[in-house]
């Protein structure tokens, strides 16, 4: 029988050519992982069992066919396919791509129907995934297709948070992306993830200017001044407490992050270099919005190591906790705003 607090974790399986399949099976072959949650690879037996010998790894797999035949205590591996799959470590190949994207579609899949409490994907290759019944530049894009919600990318560690207002966008058509309405819902969503995933009930965010210097008052361009400075006014007119937009170029540095319970960069590079360079192997991406729970780690397919079993644990093992917690935390923001009356007269009785 299930327990309330165990946890299903799906797993999709990535890049079989990277380290993804390599850094999973490290983690679960620790049975303590077990005691936090029950895990789901949607791969193969077959496939799984040729990394696990590879690595020489330690680790006991249970094979299922449904994922109704989930048993807790294990680490389940749901065969997604039956076929061998020949796996070269370190190299791009469109065949790998589309068992990247069988094992995402099947993860997604489970998670829609509730059969998994939540996702963590392991890394793809955002070359070889396409095709032509899949278009997206990454998990992020399908996924807000495929569930409900406003997606963004917010990247996550204990002490820092990054959330951006555009993500993979080319560097040209950065600034006519964002609007007056991307500004507005993007800081909703951060500010509604912070309440509900993160127990912040007074958020404080900072939002970080589109140009060099935000400007300087048009000189070096003028969507800061046109755009961004009205929308952060209009915003914090509301009651939220909304900041800047900041000078990018100094504002890590200076440690000025550290008062903000968020940051919103303009685009990728401006948020994701600092959030790397201050949490690298400990970072989580995080897709915000959505009415699941999906987290990532913060590195990719790394094919310069894969095989060689010398790949970091860290941040896949960041993601899965931090699926977690916010899973805790969502159910338990649901339940006590579903009944606000009847929790705040229990509080009032234990005390």
């Amino acid at each position: 029988m299930r327990k309330e607090e165990n946890i299903i974790v799906g797993i999709s399986i990535g890049d079989l050519n990277g380290i993804g399949a390599e850094v999973v099976l490290k983690i679960f072959e620790d049975n303590r992982m077990l005691d936090f949650c029950t895990p789901v690879i949607f791969a193969s037996i077959k496939t799984m069992s040729f990394v696990k010998n590879h690595f020489k790894l330690n680790i006991n797999l249970n094979s299922i066919h449904n994922i109704d035949q989930v048993v807790h205590g294990k680490v389940n591996v749901l065969n997604c396919w039956k076929e061998n799959v020949i796996i070269n470590f370190g190299k791009e190949n469109t065949k790998i791509g589309e068992y990247a994207i069988k094992s995402l579609k099947e993860a997604t899949k489970a998670l829609k129907e509730e059969k998994i409490d939540t996702l963590v994907t392991a890394p793809i290759n955002k070359h070889n995934i396409q095709s032509d019944t899949f278009k997206f530049p990454g998990h992020t894009d399908y996924l807000a297709q495929e569930l409900e919600g406003n997606s963004l990318m917010f990247m996550v560690t204990n002490t820092l948070r990054v959330g951006l207002l555009t993500d993979h966008v080319p560097v040209k058509d950065i600034s006519e992306h964002i609007t007056p309405e991307l500004i507005q819902e993007k800081i909703e969503t951060v500010y509604n993830s912070l309440k509900q995933d993160f127990r912040i009930n007074k958020p404080k965010i900072a939002v970080l200017g589109i140009n060099p210097h935000t400007g300087d008052n048009g000189v070096i361009g003028k969507e800061d001044d046109d755009v961004m400075r009205p929308t952060l006014k209009k915003i914090k007119e509301e009651g939220k407490l909304v900041f800047g937009p900041y000078a990018a170029d100094s504002f890590f540095g200076s440690n000025n992050y550290k008062s903000f319970d968020a940051i919103i960069a303009a685009y990728h590079d401006q948020g994701l270099i600092p959030f790397k360079t201050l949490s690298f192997g400990q970072g989580v991406n995080y897709t915000a919005g959505l009415n699941r729970v999906r987290t990532s780690p913060d590195h990719g397919t790394a094919y310069e190591i894969a095989g060689k079993g010398t790949a970091d644990i860290g941040s896949f093992k960041e993601a899965i906790f931090t699926a977690l917690h916010i899973f805790k935390c969502r159910k338990e923001y649901q339940s006590i705003n579903k009944n606000p009356l009847a929790i705040s007269k229990r509080k009032r009785y234990d005390k």
